[in-house]
This record gives structure tokens, C-alpha cells and sequence, in this order.
């Protein structure tokens, strides 16, 4: 294990900024004991071991996780499908963090997981933070999308 000074820190504003957030979380595992919903806080708070997509992709391609946290702040609501905060044997993949303005600068962030699992977020505007927390270990495998539909031009 390696504590990397290429650790990722962003904060998303707005749904562009999401999309870069949710290109990094892409296939990220998380334990559904480690969501951490704050009502009286506005915030949820998600650990996970995201994939190191930078690392793989570089010249010399490793397969690495890290620890990391995603923050929401000035969440309304939260609602989640398919998800046991109990089951801490499970392990959900997500796929991919998206926002949708209802009434601008209001909105509705969804992350999706593999399987059907998702979480709801009803925002009084977009304030999200994703933070690498500490060391890197390697896995055995970049993760894979081959039974996805391919999209042509």
C-alpha cells in the first residue's frame, strides 16, 4: 500500500462538475453501512472504494482502489431502492452519479448502481464533494462493461 500525493479532491457545483465526479466514482464499491444519511445535517455521506480509472489508464497500467468519501450537502431528502443499510456483507457497484434541475437551483441527484439499487437525493442546489482518503491497494481486474449495448455515431 502506497499513500499516493495524486490523491483526488473536486467539488461539484453544478452538473457538469458532477459528471467529472461521477467519471471517477465509475464502478466504485460501496458498503451500504457506510451511506450515512443526516437529516438534521442536510447531508449524506457515502464510503467508498473507488476504482483508480487514472492509474489503469496511464502508461504503465495498474489496477488499484482507494478509499475515498463522497459529501452531499443540502440534501432535502433521500430515498433509496434495493439498498439495506443493514446488510454489511453487501457490496454495491456504482455506475454513475447524475443531477437533474427541477426548479433551478433545486434538483435531483440519482446514483446508480449495478442491479437496480439506486439513491434519490432531493437537493436544494448542487453541493457534492468527493475526497480520496488515504492509501491505494491493487485488485486483480479493471472492471468491465462488455455485456453493455454499444452506442455507433
Amino acid at each position: 500500500m502506497d499513500v499516493a500525493a495524486d490523491q483526488l479532491k473536486f467539488v461539484a457545483l453544478d452538473g457538469e462538475d458532477l459528471e467529472v465526479v461521477s467519471a471517477h466514482l465509475q464502478d466504485a464499491v460501496v458498503n451500504p453501512a457506510e451511506i450515512l444519511w443526516r437529516p438534521a445535517e442536510h447531508r449524506l455521506v457515502l464510503g467508498l472504494a473507488r476504482f483508480d480509472w487514472e492509474a489503469a489508464q496511464s502508461a504503465n497500467p495498474q489496477y488499484r482502489r482507494r478509499r475515498a468519501a463522497l459529501r452531499f450537502e443540502r440534501v432535502r431528502a433521500c430515498k433509496a431502492r434495493q439498498i439495506d443499510p443493514a446488510n454489511s456483507n453487501a457490496a454495491l457497484n456504482l455506475l454513475a452519479v447524475d443531477f437533474a434541475a427541477n426548479d433551478a437551483p433545486a434538483g435531483i441527484v440519482t446514483l446508480t448502481f449495478s442491479g437496480g439499487a439506486a439513491l434519490r437525493l432531493e437537493v436544494e442546489c448542487l453541493e457534492a464533494e468527493l475526497a480520496d482518503l488515504g492509501p491505494t491497494w491493487a485488485c486483480a481486474a479493471c472492471p468491465s462493461h462488455a455485456d453493455l449495448p454499444t452506442q455507433t455515431a
